[in-house]
């Protein structure tokens, strides 16, 4: 046991070595980075451990461990293997130009492994601490800071960046918000724009369920504690195929990013203005399925290049949408499509009167249907003397509005200047920011469930109905009471943030504009009225602290701080309160 004690810390000492040797590589733009020594020393470290896991695989006595250790020689030896096919190939080339030829094959072998030790070290957080609601929350706050130090490198940004500035990209980023204070495509370099993908990837399904995806792809198990924690993050009923649910959402994400992708790249093709169409085709298709709005184009989707991109803007809408609905509903929609084919080509199969849609199902695809539709139709008419009149054609002016109504929930992208829409469609877009998307999605707001059974239970109240009735099903009270708790406490957090924006801005500052401001921050819209690169610094954090609560629920963090483990067994007497 002292050995491998020992080893542990050794092990942990190399990986504080590949990170020194990442920031190195990436965060300082040296001539250095560039020569023949600095190339032979990633060579040298990624021999070294491969020489170092071996030792480990044949001293270690847990098979679980084991397993880890040797996906970690596997990635190891490939990343050499390759190397040495690529020296092999161009053999006939001087050797500073091969090394250089080498150097990427090094670099991204390091950072996927770097980045597989990290999981580990997440793994080995539930074994320290149980409360999973403070693990959620501190991963965020964790990643986020991360984030903020890798994009004040000196390589990530074109000039140089604040402190504030990077921790409030970090956290628009890790949120999913899309808020930026400076120009995501003319302040940061490629680099930078890469880590702002890989932490919008990260939030948007969350560092908990890439964690039990790693340990159940490596290891095949998880503990008890980790099904607890991934369980309520991709709001997974029981803990039985918790894993393998987490598994399926990261197959899920990465599968219709990479399709999304591909039809984003199909869209931009013979655009000679958009450089780098393959990694822009991924930013977006990343982008937009996490509901972040970030962009590579200077002004987003605004800009003159694609802002009559219809095409692209209609993929972009399916992305939105898809991230937006959740894996849950996505899962359980396919399900019953699956059963249905099924029974219509085998007349064998008895149909068992089952539901297969749930009724979450039904409440978030028919409330999605309606806002979206309504949405659309609302804002094409109110802004049709205004912003649609730069479209030429009603196929133009629908995409238009459509956007606009997909978008806000809670995506960000912009094909419309805010500042030019009127003040119906800007409360209106408002409303929808507050709504958001569904629950265990990407996307941000009380959620389309939560106004779903606010509203019903209103219809219910005014029928003198002590209880909400849909579809055959009595939905619970306790469903009831945290809708209503979700309703009060995003209320309360965004009058706090516009009163906090008030007192840090200039007086005459517009109310309606930090109101837009505040309720896209809190919902994790993303959607501006160019106000936000204007905060001054104390505002800055105002917001960067309205994105966070946002993101990881105010009241999910009550509930994991303040929930008691023992069941009360006693009743007080019962008493009604006047409410008129």
């Amino acid at each position: 046991m002292k050995k491998e004690s020992l080893l542990n810390y050794l092990y942990r000492f190399f990986d504080i070595i590949v990170l020194l040797f990442i920031v190195f590589d990436f965060g300082y733009d040296f001539q250095d980075n560039y020569n023949s020594p600095h190339v032979i020393a990633l060579i040298v470290l990624s021999v070294g451990l491969l020489g170092f896991n071996s030792f480990k695989y044949y001293n270690y006595t847990f098979k679980s461990n084991k397993k880890v250790v040797l996906i970690n020689m596997i990635i190891l030896s490939f990343l050499l293997v390759l190397s040495a096919i690529t020296w092999f190939v161009n053999s006939t080339l001087p050797s500073y130009y091969v090394l250089q030829k080498i150097k990427p094959v090094i670099e991204g072998g390091l950072i996927f492994y770097f980045l597989l030790r990290l999981m580990v070290f997440v793994r080995h957080i539930y074994d320290i601490y149980f409360n999973p609601a403070i693990v959620f929350v501190g991963s965020f706050m964790i990643l986020v800071l991360i984030g903020a130090f890798l994009l004040m490198l000196p390589s990530a940004t074109t000039g140089s960046i604040t402190f504030t500035n990077a921790l409030f990209t970090a956290t628009s980023a890790v949120c999913v918000t899309g808020l930026t204070v400076v120009d995501t495509a003319e302040d940061f370099t490629i680099i930078g724009q890469s880590i702002i993908i890989v932490l919008i990837q990260l939030g948007g399904i969350g560092i908990l369920t890439f964690t039990s995806f790693f340990a159940f792809f490596f290891r095949g198990s998880s503990s008890f504690k980790e099904g607890l924690n991934t369980r309520d993050f991709i709001a997974n009923e029981g803990l039985r195929d918790v894993f393998r649910a987490a598994l399926n959402v990261v197959i899920f994400t990465l599968a219709v990013e990479l399709v999304g992708a591909l039809f984003i790249y199909s869209s931009i093709i013979e655009n000679p203005i958009i450089e780098h169409k393959l990694y822009f085709s991924i930013f977006h298709s990343i982008s937009a399925f996490c509901n972040a709005g970030f962009s590579t184009l200077p002004g987003g989707i605004l800009n003159t290049t694609v802002k009559f991109n219809y095409y692209l803007q209609w993929i972009l809408m399916l992305m939105i949408i898809l991230g937006g609905l959740g894996h849950n509903i996505v899962f359980n929609f396919f399900q019953y499509w699956k059963t249905y084919v099924f029974e219509l080509f085998d007349k064998k199969i008895i149909h068992k009167k089952v539901r297969i849609i749930t009724l979450n199902t039904r409440i978030v695809l028919y409330t999605t249907f309606i806002l979206l539709v309504g949405g659309s139709i609302f804002l094409y008419i109110s802004e049709y003397n205004h912003t649609l009149l730069q479209h030429d054609t009603v196929f133009g002016k629908i995409t238009a509005a459509a956007f606009n109504a997909v978008s806000p929930r809670t995506a960000g992208f912009s094909a419309t200047d805010y500042a030019e829409m009127g003040v119906p469609s800007l409360l209106f877009i408002i409303f929808l920011m507050w709504i958001g998307g569904s629950p265990a999605s990407t996307a941000g707001g009380i959620k389309t469930s939560t106004f779903a059974l606010a509203t019903l239970n209103i219809v219910a109240v005014a029928r003198g109905k002590g209880r909400i009735q849909l579809f055959g099903r009595r939905i619970s009270a306790d469903s009831t009471s945290r809708a209503f708790a979700i309703l009060s406490i995003s209320l309360i957090t965004i009058g706090l943030s516009i009163m906090g924006v008030l007192i840090f801005e200039p007086e005459g500052t517009s109310i309606l504009t930090v109101a837009f401001e505040c309720f896209s921050a809190y919902s994790t819209v993303g959607s501006s009225i160019n106000f936000t690169p204007t905060l001054s610094e104390p505002s800055k954090f105002v917001i960067i602290l309205t994105m966070f609560i946002g993101r990881i629920g105010m009241l999910n963090l009550m509930v994991g701080l303040l929930r008691r483990l023992n069941h009360q067994f006693y009743e007080y007497p019962r008493e009604n309160i006047l409410i008129n």
